[in-house]
């Protein structure tokens, strides 16, 4: 599936004894020998969700956070049961999912972290204005996210800068970089760089980083339209949680071997 460009694998490992492990999702994750995509979902039992969600990055490392393959698997439950309100489990806790009159899918994504600890930093500082330069600003989706707000983000050789600034000492568990234009108040341009995956045409949880360290720098409102590389997402947040809405599409679908469906 894809949300604006931005693809990942959904495996359903309900009622499967099938393990996931790094080195399968390298393997799967690669773009010649593989499937290839920019992060992996599966979807399991949950007693108390209508299902729960796991992520890696394309490189095998876990994380806790997708907003782009949560709207793809709350799109596959929603067709399943019939309904336009779901809820799934993460690492991030239960998260709301339902469906708007356009068919967009909207997601709850949790309040963010925006304590130095949390995000992490390597050491206590302010998270809202960074000692980088350009004076970023960082918090967490569960995921680490570093902002830097840019006149023109066009300019910016993101495949330089992003793959320099992930590993940076001050970022203990690498982090996802972007670059910010703000063209109003409600309108932003962004671009990204994720960890573990390079260079992404959209992704849900660095487009609900972006406007919350917009909004805490003053700079945006509360509803915010985001325009990636691969099209348009919307972020809202008030002070709680974080409010991603966007499309999702199915590319196509299969059976991966060894696995008992």
């Amino acid at each position: 599936m894809h949300a604006n460009g931005d693809d990942f694998v959904l495996i359903d490992l309900r009622g499967s004894d099938m393990a996931i492990n790094p080195e399968l999702v390298r393997l799967m994750g690669d773009r010649q020998r593989g499937i290839g995509f920019n992060q992996l979902a599966t979807l399991a039992d949950c007693t108390d969700a209508t299902a729960s969600l796991s992520f890696w990055n394309a490189d095998g490392s876990p994380l806790d956070a997708c907003g782009s393959a949560t709207r793809g698997a709350a799109l596959k439950l929603m067709e399943e049961i019939g309904s336009d309100v779901v809820t799934v489990r993460t690492a991030r806790g239960l998260l709301a999912c339902s469906r708007d009159g356009d068919g967009l899918i909207a997601v709850d994504m949790g309040k963010p972290s925006l304590d130095w600890a949390d995000v992490p930093m390597a050491k206590a500082m302010d998270t809202l204005i960074l000692p980088l330069d350009g004076a970023p600003a960082a918090c967490s989706m569960g995921n680490p996210h570093c902002t830097f707000f840019v006149e023109d983000a066009e300019a910016v050789a993101l495949d330089i800068f992003g793959a320099a600034i992930e590993n940076h000492p001050l970022f203990p568990q690498g982090v996802n970089v972007h670059v910010v234009q703000v063209i109003d108040p409600a309108h932003i341009r962004l671009r990204i760089w994720e960890r573990g995956a390079g260079l992404s045409p959209g992704s849900g949880s660095c487009a609900c980083a972006a406007v919350v360290n917009g909004i805490r720098r003053g700079l945006l409102g509360p509803r915010v339209a985001v325009q990636c590389d691969g099209g348009m997402l919307h972020v809202a947040w008030r002070g709680e949680g974080v409010l991603l809405t966007g499309p999702v599409e199915r590319s196509h679908s299969g059976v991966c071997a060894g696995s008992r469906s």
